[in-house]
């Protein structure tokens, strides 16, 4: 990891680990866990949203409204709001990516749940992805949350990573293998 990526996964984490103990103390969970929800369902749908998150150019202040507005439009927590607002005023908006995964994976952690980072070259129907979860659920013993992303590029198949793992059947690391195999022989 480059050490400016580091740095950001570290104000990440730290933010992350204050609006989830605020959160916890509060029994407020499942609240945060809608929030982060919407957040990161927000942040994929809008690029507007990400440029203005990660943009040198949009000021404090305009942020800060901005950050305020979508909570408010949201109906976001108080402590997730406020969060913004101080994210804004502190210019660490371009973290709450990283804040998000980080949240999702301690609120994860603290129900006893793991998630998948599923890649695929088409979107799963819904009996396809309770098959993989029921199938990665009883491969690891918990309760496991697919995060499934459709990458076309794959052009078949499937890569999965649980944790530390990772298991990879689609179609380009298999015609990638051959063609490492053929240059060998070549």
């Amino acid at each position: 990891m480059s050490e400016p990526a580091s740095i950001s996964a570290g104000i990440a984490a730290r933010y992350a680990t204050a609006v989830f103990e605020l959160a916890r103390d509060d029994k407020a969970l499942d609240g945060l866990e809608r929030d982060v929800a919407a957040l990161s369902a927000a942040l994929a749908d809008s690029a507007d949203l990400r440029m203005a998150i990660s943009s040198p150019i949009i000021g404090r202040a305009d942020q800060e409204r901005a950050v305020t507005a979508l909570a408010r439009a949201m109906k976001l927590s108080a402590n997730t709001s406020n969060v913004l607002a101080l994210m804004a005023q502190r210019r660490r908006l371009f973290v709450l990516p990283q804040m998000l995964r980080a949240l999702r994976d301690r609120i994860a952690a603290e129900k006893g749940e793991i998630t998948a980072d599923v890649r695929s070259a088409a979107a799963l129907s819904k009996d396809q992805a309770k098959t993989l979860a029921d199938l990665l659920t009883a491969r690891t013993g918990k309760t496991v949350r697919l995060d499934v992303t459709v990458d076309p590029a794959l052009i078949g198949g499937l890569v999965v990573k649980v944790g530390s793992r990772m298991i990879d059947t689609s179609i380009r690391s298999r015609l990638a293998a051959l063609q490492n195999a053929m240059k060998e022989v070549g």
